[in-house]
């Protein structure tokens, strides 16, 4: 079935992502890496992880389809899209440490009036996103052809641009650390780009599954860190532009699971990437969820929802209060 691309409304290989690895063989191989029968209890647990993976998604691809199969004119699959656009740009900037709550996010891309009480830092981080979240809609998504380091930049342009309009759209010309990972320093920046972006439009990455490949495409980008300050965002932008360009909606990662959002990473960088995949799917599968339950006639088909996916629909109202 081809997948139409999915439009918010405007106002090298890796194991499979999902279900957790047995640990008693991994342990046993630890102690004795010739351990025989643990490496064969390990060989029987990594296919059945891989044939649970691959069920899940393809539960996910029904969920994309049925979400596919709703008309566009459909008035509620429309505030559905509207309304995830809020929650995107809430939940990226959240997840940096922005304070600012749903009602006052809103707000200032709504009305581009400033929230008393708030830094000008934070609105700025809103106003960027905005406009990456509109360049990414009415440029790239339906665009046939090849992502470019030249789109990733002009990304990053609009991400950085109203916080810091002359590091916005370069490549960083100095060394970051990032907690215990120290990135590439700025003479291999350049390369490692190229490298990135021959490998994002290669064969190999485009017969991936769609969440794998951009759960893969963020972490590799965020990875190099080749920007003095909007990484995460930049890839998170990345991440859901090859996921609309398969017909899935732009996916919400959880202000309120950041911590797990870092965690994950950070298993990452010391060399298993499953656990972000796996993290990537889940909060894909929760997205599509919110699709569906906001279109009441698809609504019964889905099991009730959880309390982390009722947190996304009606965050906290307890700083909702909007001052203008």
């Amino acid at each position: 079935m081809i997948q139409q691309s999915f439009r918010t409304e405007t106002l090298d290989t890796c194991a499979s992502p999902i279900s957790l690895d047995c640990f008693l063989p991994h342990q046993a191989l630890i102690s004795y890496p010739e351990h025989g029968q643990a490496l064969v209890n390990r060989q029987r647990t990594a296919l059945v992880v891989e044939e649970l993976d691959r069920d899940f998604l393809r539960k996910i691809d029904e969920k994309r389809d049925q979400v596919s199969s709703i008309p566009e004119s459909d008035p509620a699959l429309c505030k559905a899209k509207k309304e995830s656009y809020f929650q995107h740009i809430y939940h990226t900037v959240g997840i940096e440490g922005n304070s600012m709550s749903l009602a006052q996010t809103r707000s200032i891309v709504e009305t581009r009036m400033a929230i008393g009480g708030k830094s000008i830092a934070e609105h700025n981080e809103i106003l960027g996103l905005d406009l990456a979240l509109k360049y990414i809609n009415n440029t790239l998504v339906n665009r046939v052809g090849d992502i470019t380091v030249a789109d990733l930049l002009e990304i990053h342009k609009r991400v950085l641009g109203f916080a810091d309009p002359l590091a916005s759209g370069m490549f960083r010309r100095t060394q970051v650390f990032v907690g215990g990972h120290i990135p590439p320093t700025p003479p291999h920046i350049i390369p490692l780009m190229d490298e990135f972006i021959a490998w994002l439009n290669s064969d190999v990455a485009l017969r991936m599954h769609p969440v794998r490949f951009a759960a893969i495409a963020h972490y590799k980008l965020v990875h190099i860190h080749p920007f003095i300050d909007g990484n995460g965002r930049t890839s998170r932008l990345l991440m859901n532009l090859i996921l609309m360009q398969a017909g899935f909606p732009p996916v919400i990662i959880p202000k309120h699971e950041r911590h797990t959002y870092y965690q994950v990473l950070e298993e990452a960088n010391r060399g298993d990437i499953r656990p972000f995949v796996r993290f990537i799917a889940q909060c894909t599968d929760k997205t599509l969820n919110l699709f569906l339950w906001s279109t009441s006639e698809y609504s019964a088909t889905l099991p009730q929802l959880g309390q982390d996916e009722m947190h996304i629909i009606a965050p906290p109202t307890r700083h909702a209060q909007v001052h203008v």
